[in-house]
């Protein structure tokens, strides 16, 4: 039409007839897209509806429709539909996931995601399946899981599938494998290939399953590897073939080699995890102890202080647990730190030169300070809640996993040690508080004011006695008696590592700590403890100052 029209009415017309066409061809577009939409969910719609049926034939009908709608909501339905969760809601038909947590029962629209809290479960009917049906569900899901764009869904898949492994899922696994990029996931289909060929009538394919199982870790290769080497009640081996019985024998030898190298690290984890609690509990102790001579018997009850520090942070930021470590570390330091230098004011000053009357002053106020917590939070044990960040492990492989709560507090303590470190080496106060532990009237007679830096000494002790707790309370209950678990260690690793010395310290704690998780599996928690502390005695007989002595003119008076 443009065309008839001179100038720039005639381009002016051109442009909207174009903007028109456009519109057009968008708003079809659009309407093509909603249409698409609405049908998938119709189709959704009828297949659950078919879910319903009465045969299983009909079941089994609608999950190999659901397979090709390609709709998202499809995995989580058959998930549900295998565990026993997806039902029916008896009043409008309609299909619902029903999940429990803390009694409550809640329903989700299998179609729509909407979650409803606190249903009657009566007023739902539950979808039954039989054995047949799982089986063909297992396979379903398999298959969605694996096509899944994200690799943790994969691996998650495939594993599930190793518990179950059966000849009729290699295909599908030999599929995933040809179409699989990441080296991992690669690594688990081959073993479940393994798993499922291990019986196979082809001798190489059994040779070649017993080969990759022996350089895996799954628990269930290493029982499909001793299942060939089972006997018969006159002790001949039920497989024939020789080849096959020296190589599960060998694989099965390579297993359980592997499997004590992964306990021992594990155990070796376990025991630094001890050991950095107790570094923790005794670190402050050897301070106050190297420095100021004092026998101090209510550091535990100052751990139990910052342990309820971080009780009550909790219960001011309810909303905010996983910030409540970083303002209860902090939090807990000031008030230990405060409560020692009153302490130390208030009663150890009095009593300097008289170390069993010393000792006796910090058991009555450890006592006092047990009291206390009773008369405020009562004798039951509190707990407190452990951050998200800070909770599940980390699997290494099936073999060996590392639980986050102990690796952070393991991190934690090595840091709080270097800090310290750095503060008694870097510091004016670090300076100060190495001469008065060296040659007490030697650093007086220079001018270093001996009674300012024991109280700071103490304080600081104190304030990580307090920072321990913090730690303490992550692995266990909080309660009035929580410190007389580890004041006794405490002083075990300070003797052992050298009175007053950081760095025997750490050592004594982490050696401690590893001895202890060592010998615990054969004699017992008690018995180690009484091993530990016999060991310590006699070491002590040799060598009376600990594994790295103080070195001072007043140390050698």
């Amino acid at each position: 039409m443009s065309l008839f029209l001179p100038g720039k009415l005639g381009a002016l017309a051109a442009i909207l007839t174009a903007a028109l066409l456009a519109h057009g061809q968008a708003a079809t577009a659009d309407a093509d897209a909603v249409a698409s939409e609405t049908a998938t969910s119709i189709t959704l719609s009828q297949a659950l509806t078919g879910l319903q049926a009465g045969s299983f034939q009909d079941k089994e009908d609608v999950i190999a429709q659901l397979l090709t709608l390609g709709d998202e909501r499809v995995l989580p339905i058959l998930k549900a539909l295998l565990s026993g969760d997806l039902s029916s809601r008896e009043n409008d038909s309609q299909i619902y996931m029903l999940t429990e947590s803390d009694g409550t029962i809640a329903a989700t629209d299998a179609l729509t995601g909407a979650v409803t809290a606190g249903v009657d479960k009566t007023s739902y009917k539950k979808i039954t399946i039989n054995n047949k049906l799982r089986g063909k569900l297992r396979s379903a899901i398999a298959q969605l899981s694996l096509a899944h764009p994200d690799t943790a869904v994969r691996i998650s898949a495939v594993q599930e599938l190793l518990d179950h492994i059966d000849p009729d899922l290699v295909t599908l696994l030999q599929e995933r494998r040809a179409l699989e990029l990441d080296k991992k996931v690669v690594a688990f289909i081959d073993i479940g290939i393994a798993m499922a060929r291990i019986n196979a009538d082809d001798k190489q394919q059994r040779l070649q399953s017993i080969t990759i199982l022996s350089d895996s870790n799954h628990p269930e290769g290493k029982r499909r590897i001793i299942a060939l080497l089972e006997k018969d009640p006159a002790g001949k081996f039920l497989e024939t073939d020789p080849e096959i019985l020296r190589a599960a024998q060998q694989a099965l030898k390579d297993i359980e080699a592997r499997t004590k190298l992964y306990g021992f690290a594990e155990t070796v984890f376990f025991g630094l995890s001890l050991g950095s609690v107790l570094l923790l509990a005794a670190i402050g102790l050897a301070i106050t102890f190297g420095v100021m001579g004092v026998i101090n018997m209510a550091h535990g009850e100052l751990m139990m202080l910052g342990a309820y520090t971080t009780y009550v942070v909790q219960l001011l930021m309810p909303n905010h647990i996983d910030l409540s470590l970083f303002v209860a570390i902090p939090a807990a330091f000031l008030v230990t730190g405060a409560i020692g230098i009153a302490i130390e004011r208030g009663v150890i000053r009095l009593l300097y030169g008289r170390p069993l009357e010393t000792l006796l002053a910090t058991f009555g106020i450890s006592l006092i300070l047990q009291q206390l917590v009773r008369s405020v939070f009562s004798p039951l044990n509190r707990s407190v809640e452990t951050p998200s960040w800070m909770s599940g492990s980390w699997e290494i492989n099936s073999l060996i996993s590392i639980t986050y709560n102990r690796l952070y507090i393991l991190l934690f303590a090595l840091a709080v040690f270097a800090a310290l470190v750095l503060i008694l080496k870097k510091t004016r106060l670090g300076l100060q508080v190495r001469a008065v532990s060296q040659n007490r009237a030697m650093a007086r007679a220079m001018g270093v004011r001996s009674d300012w830096v024991d109280a700071l000494t103490f304080g600081l002790g104190s304030g990580i006695a307090g920072i321990a707790g913090v730690a303490l309370s992550q692995l266990t209950n909080v309660g009035p008696n929580l410190g007389q678990d580890y004041i006794i260690d405490s002083f075990m690793v300070v003797v052992f590592g050298g009175v007053g010395n950081l760095w025997g310290t750490l050592v004594g704690a982490m050696s401690l700590g590893v001895i202890n998780k060592f010998m615990e599996p054969w004699s017992g928690a008690v018995l180690a403890k009484i091993i530990v502390l016999a060991f310590i005695i006699l070491f002590i007989q040799k060598r009376p100052r600990g594994l790295f002595p103080q070195k001072g003119r007043a140390v050698e008076n």
